[in-house]
């Protein structure tokens, strides 16, 4: 598992249809109508949560900001779909994933050597350090050399596999949210994070011997 206190969490609910009806139902019936101002709210509470996770799936700016103007796309053009089977959250979480799937087969392998340092992740997400928390310039630069290994050895993982570990560590979704947005078994999710944590504990000690 990645180490909680150099990956910032958060805790994501597992909503119900009651819940969507009274919060959500009318932004997703004004979307499907066309109503533009809707249309502008729902990007404007969304877009920060796409672009990070297309961020952590593709880890380039570009491609990220790409990606997300297409999410939102796939979201106005299908939004006439979504019944409450789930948050409108994890619903948009479904579409960055199947987008950015389809992007990287071609993508990532003319860059796998394009990894994330630290600085660029801060630069985007801010320092998750709470403010109390005082660093000396040696603990800070470990915490960044430890940082630049994580988002490395994620980036060494397959697609499915990185996913997972980014939903669950990063967003702290549920394993059943997870399961609905990769569109497999909650057991599934299981083993393909037990299967990547393994395989970043033995890629972290790689690089630690080298």
């Amino acid at each position: 598992m990645l180490p909680r206190g150099d990956i910032l969490v958060k805790h994501v609910r597992v909503v119900g249809w009651s819940d969507v009806e009274g919060r959500e139902a009318s932004l997703v019936e004004r979307c499907a109508a066309g109503d533009e101002f809707a249309c502008a709210e729902l990007v404007k509470e969304h877009q920060r949560m796409v672009y990070q996770l297309a961020f952590h799936l593709l880890g380039d700016r570009d491609e990220a900001l790409d990606l997300s103007q297409e999410v939102f796309l796939r979201v106005f053009r299908t939004i006439h779909s979504f019944r409450g089977q789930s948050s409108l959250r994890t619903w948009i979480y479904r579409i960055v994933i199947n987008q950015a799937r389809n992007r990287q087969r071609w993508w990532r392998r003319r860059h796998r050597s394009e990894q994330v340092s630290l600085d660029e992740h801060l630069a985007v997400h801010g320092d998750r350090l709470s403010g109390s928390e005082l660093l000396t310039p040696d603990r800070m630069l470990a915490r960044k050399e430890l940082s630049a290994r994580i988002w490395g050895a994620l980036d060494e993982l397959p697609f499915d596999q990185r996913t997972a570990v980014v939903l669950r560590e990063v967003d702290g979704l549920s394993y059943e949210e997870i399961a609905f947005s990769l569109g497999v078994a909650v057991g599934t999710v299981k083993s393909r994070l037990t299967r990547a944590r393994q395989a970043l504990r033995s890629e972290l000690r790689e690089v630690t011997r080298r």
